[in-house]
């Protein structure tokens, strides 16, 4: 009998990861899939990006629309009680023998709420990490207390889950499925990129994708025109740009991204979603990437391409030497893009290593749920790390 296996996703980028492990459980002989979508990938505003999931020759078994149209705290918490209150009840139609999620989201984290109370074994993609600017640090840690098996994306980020009370022996080390992303997939030509996305890029470009840093109250709009401001001084670069996720002031910065771009039609492109694919042929031929997503710190480095980190979004990551942080200032981010364009600095990207690149993070992930026994699996221990030298009272 095939072990059923629920994978979950409520966006681009996480769909994006979590693609090839949707491959390789399908054509597994021991595993039958289940894919449950639900997030933006199910709002027009956000690109309707089921369809991609569709085109690539998958069919959704749960479709469970959650989103509001509004992203103020109050308007994500309506939408965490209908994530409960839907996820529930598709995994009782479900009945998944395990359930996957990945990284740190707000609806990841009402999916494995829902798991927890419905007794679905949960294995978790990208735990340990830290984010000190958003909201999704608590939310991650608290996924990683209610799953069962772990697939961090580097040693320390292992380290950190046994250090938070899991059992070392399903705690395991992969790397990152984005870096394996690299080197899997064809990425396009730029020339083909171009046509793709009907936007020249004969001259250089940033790629630029900024997300409200959720643990600030109220800095997003003067955070995202202070990026802009920078822009300015390099008008010999286009710009690409990806909008935000449905976080607390995503909207803002969408409608700024538009006004810019509207204003600016030959120098850039915005642009909803570009998929796994055009995403990462972006990556490759820009000049830099800038802003604050997650995957300026994991994937361009593989690609050896600089990436101005801005403010504290993602602070507290592991990061590889080709990343430059500054603080959410105009002159400082202007001065940090010139530091990642000047040829010193360019010298030093063919030389990077990075942390997150370890080899078959999808087979061995998907190996794993094949192999582990998970049939009445239980979390009745907390791990306790033995400490260096015994606390006296």
């Amino acid at each position: 009998m095939k072990r059923k296996i629920c994978v979950y996703t409520s966006t681009r980028a996480e769909y994006g990861l979590l693609r090839s492990v949707l491959q390789e459980i399908q054509s597994a002989k021991r595993l039958e899939l289940q894919i449950l979508v639900s997030g933006m990938h199910l709002s027009p505003e956000f690109g309707m990006t089921i369809r991609e999931i569709q085109s690539d020759g998958f069919n959704p078994d749960e479709t469970i629309e959650i989103l509001l149209s509004s992203d103020t705290p109050t308007a994500i918490c309506k939408s965490m009680g209908l994530a409960m209150i839907g996820y529930g009840e598709a995994l009782q139609r479900l009945k998944p023998d395990m359930l996957v999620v990945l990284g740190d989201r707000f609806e990841t984290f009402c999916m494995a709420a829902a798991a927890q109370v419905c007794r679905v074994p949960l294995a978790h993609i990208h735990g340990g990490e830290t984010t000190e600017g958003a909201i999704d640090e608590a939310f991650r840690h608290s996924i990683t207390k209610m799953s069962h098996l772990h697939f961090a994306s580097c040693e320390a980020y292992r380290q950190r889950i046994i250090q938070l009370g899991e059992a070392p022996d399903r705690v395991f080390n992969v790397g990152s499925l984005g870096v394996e992303n690299i080197r899997r997939m064809s990425l396009m030509t730029r020339s083909d990129l171009a046509e793709s996305i009907g936007f020249n890029l004969d001259k250089p470009y940033f790629l630029v994708t900024f997300h409200p840093v959720t643990l600030e109250k109220d800095t997003s709009k003067g955070q995202f025109q202070s990026l802009l401001d920078a822009m300015e001084a390099f008008p010999e670069y286009n710009v690409i740009f990806t909008k935000a996720n449905s976080d607390t002031d995503g909207r803002v910065i969408n409608h700024m991204i538009d006004e810019y771009a509207e204003k600016r039609p030959e120098r850039c492109l915005a642009v909803t979603s570009l998929g796994a694919l055009r995403y990462l042929s972006a990556m490759k031929y820009a000049a830099a990437v800038i802003g604050n997503s997650s995957s300026g710190i994991i994937e361009a480095p593989s690609l050896q391409i600089p990436t101005v980190n801005i403010g504290d979004r993602q602070k507290g990551r592991i990061q590889a030497a080709g990343i430059l942080n500054c603080a959410p200032q105009a002159k400082a981010i202007q001065q940090t893009i010139g530091h990642a364009l000047s040829p010193a600095f360019q010298k030093t990207l063919s030389s990077i290593s990075n942390p997150y690149d370890r080899p078959g993070t999808c087979s061995t992930i998907v190996g794993l749920l094949e192999k582990t026994d998970i049939f009445g699996i239980t979390k009745k221990t907390f791990h306790d790390v033995r400490l260096h030298h015994e606390v006296k009272p």
